[in-house]
């Protein structure tokens, strides 16, 4: 199933996990100061139905251009500081900046180039944002969307957002059936680092992209394919 979700995965790891960020504050539109999380997954959904509908060929024939308009589409509504820290748990205060930053980059380029394809497969009106009820959570606020998949059946598919240091929402996380794709992927990590070490699958997810991710979830037993 997690193939068929590559849009709802790209909208939450590929960008949770990307840059600092100072780089993802510099790109942010001054508008997104003013959008309300809802607005913002409804943003979203229509600027990637714009950067993909008739480009389909063009972008599956050029990798980079794609991944290009993931970042350009994604990063400025992600809090990636805050998941980057949140996929690491634990070992997050045990490591450095620096190993922090490298292991963020790392991981968000094996996530995006594992996933990005299958946003060439989205058109519009494939997200369905769904009315908001309740109050607005400075710490944790969820827009409840529907997917709908190839099949023509939906998914439920939540967005946790927080405000940021700089007064303006962010997302943080993605629940795809309940299941919170930032919990999934720090359990796999946690194992990894205890097994040989955060250096060590930094190197790996540097090296082998996402065949690295594919193992871990391998032998952690993650996120169904």
């Amino acid at each position: 199933m997690m193939r068929q979700l590559s849009l709802a995965i790209a909208l939450a790891v590929t960008a949770a996990v990307a840059m600092p960020a100072i780089a993802q504050d510099a790109a942010a539109p001054a508008a997104a100061a003013t959008e309300s999380p809802q607005a913002i997954v409804t943003t979203i959904s229509d600027d990637l139905a714009k950067a993909i509908e008739g480009h389909q060929a063009e972008l599956k024939s050029d990798k980079e251009k794609l991944i290009a308009v993931i970042d350009d589409v994604f990063l400025p509504h992600f809090d990636i500081d805050y998941a980057s820290i949140l996929v690491l748990g634990q070992n997050a205060s045990k490591a450095s900046p620096e190993q922090r930053e490298r292991f963020a980059k790392a991981f968000y380029n094996s996530i995006t180039h594992r996933y990005a394809e299958g946003l060439l497969n989205y058109t519009r009106g494939r997200v369905k944002v769904l009315p908001f009820s309740g109050d607005l959570n400075n710490k944790r606020t969820v827009v409840r969307t529907q997917v709908m998949l190839d099949d023509g059946k939906s998914v439920s598919v939540d967005y946790a957002f927080r405000k940021s240091k700089t007064g303006d929402w962010k997302a943080y996380d993605v629940i795809i059936e309940g299941i919170s794709y930032i919990t999934n992927y720090r359990n796999q990590v946690d194992a990894e680092i205890k097994k040989e070490g955060l250096d060590q699958l930094t190197a790996d997810l540097e090296q082998k992209g996402s065949a690295a991710i594919d193992e871990m979830q391998q032998q952690g037993g993650g996120a169904k394919k």
